[in-house]
């Protein structure tokens, strides 16, 4: 007996090839599978969450993200990805996002010393992780201005997180007793990210 629709069972004999055939779904090329076949190993069609992970990737390759690409290969229209995702602007946000926050905590973690030595060496690490990153160094190469704009802009959403990332580190630093500062630290963070 088989599942069929995951309510109604039938009974179904399979010859060995076509459940070998079945089996061996797993194993295309994503590029070479339809999305039949994807759903049949998946078990789903795509999400929000696929476009963004395969976004993420092509970044990560240092290949331009678009909007179109990313519904071509997920065989969805682009009306869908951007229903997902918002504009492209939004989504590369939502990368470099994801991407910045782990590796500013992880030099922070790493930084030695305390107070503003530790802080100043933790954003230079973080600086020298992001030039050297494939897919930064493309976009910053690419589309400079653009790049700017998204990274500048607090209607992009990625600088609003950036200055509360810096404020946390700044506020952690002056509760340990290793900063103590005449100054708002929500306007030093924002002139250090600036």
């Amino acid at each position: 007996m088989i599942l069929v629709a995951k309510r109604y069972t039938c009974p179904l004999k399979l010859s060995t090839v076509t459940a070998t055939a079945s089996l061996n779904l797993q194993h295309m090329e994503p590029a070479a599978a339809t999305p039949l076949r994807r759903q049949l190993v998946d078990g789903r069609p795509p999400t929000a969450l696929d476009a963004f992970k395969l976004a993420r990737r092509k970044f990560q390759a240092g290949e331009r993200v678009e909007i179109a690409a990313l519904a071509h290969e997920l065989s969805v229209n682009r009306a869908t990805v951007y229903r997902w995702v918002g504009a492209r602007e939004a989504l590369l946000a939502e990368i470099i996002w994801s991407l910045t926050d782990p590796t500013l905590k992880l030099e922070y973690d790493r930084a030695p010393g305390t107070g503003g030595r530790r802080i100043a060496h933790a954003l230079t690490r973080f600086i020298h992780d992001t030039l050297d990153h494939p897919g930064m160094h493309r976009f910053l190469d690419e589309e400079g201005e653009y790049a700017m704009r998204l990274l500048t802009s607090a209607q992009a959403g990625y600088q609003p997180r950036f200055i509360d990332a810096i404020q946390q580190i700044l506020e952690q630093e002056t509760a340990a007793g290793h900063l103590n500062l005449p100054v708002d630290l929500h306007d030093l963070a924002y002139v250090i990210v600036r």
